[in-house]
């Protein structure tokens, strides 16, 4: 029988080894499980923080982005609408620099014209005064003839009446 006695089961030893077991249990879990729980429940804590922090970045770069989208397209409109508003503005100066121009092209014309006219009536005034002087001095020879002042006024005016309407028809 001492073959059963190794093989044999001891009720006992049994009921020490599980309370033995049950203390060594409580023991781990009372110094060993709480403190790596509570670690592990600190760490997936700042886990979880750090993950709603990069959300909240993530929802604020997004936003920032939309943001400057916006802004962007804002700017590019606002740019189109001055360039839009430049090109205008120099169209119309170009416009009204066009018509200064011909306005005083159209004034010098008649400027040049008018001194055109003047300096012909000039001309026609000072070919009347030497005509009138040539014909004094005709009228000095013919008087030493023996022409009298009326004839010679008489000469006179039908010669400038001549010039006049030859001027005229021209």
């Amino acid at each position: 029988m001492q073959n059963l006695d190794v093989i044999s089961v001891n009720i006992w030893a049994i009921i020490a080894s599980l309370c033995n077991l049950l203390i060594l249990t409580l023991i781990v879990k009372k110094f060993l499980f709480k403190p790596v729980k509570k670690i592990i429940d600190t760490r997936r804590a700042a886990i979880d923080a750090d993950y709603a922090q990069a959300a909240a970045a993530r929802a604020e770069a997004e936003e920032n982005r939309l943001n400057y989208e916006a802004a962007m397209a804002a700017a590019e409109q606002t740019s189109s609408q001055i360039i839009a508003d430049a090109t205008r503005v120099a169209e119309h100066r170009s416009s009204e620099i066009v018509a200064e121009a011909r306005e005083k092209a159209t004034e010098l014309r008649r400027q040049a014209e008018a001194d055109a006219v003047l300096e012909r009536k000039k001309a026609e005034d000072d070919m009347k005064r030497e005509i009138a002087d040539v014909s004094a001095q005709l009228t000095g020879k013919l008087l030493q003839r023996e022409i009298n002042e009326e004839d010679h006024r008489a000469l006179i005016d039908s010669f400038l009446q001549e010039i006049g309407t030859d001027d005229d028809d021209k």
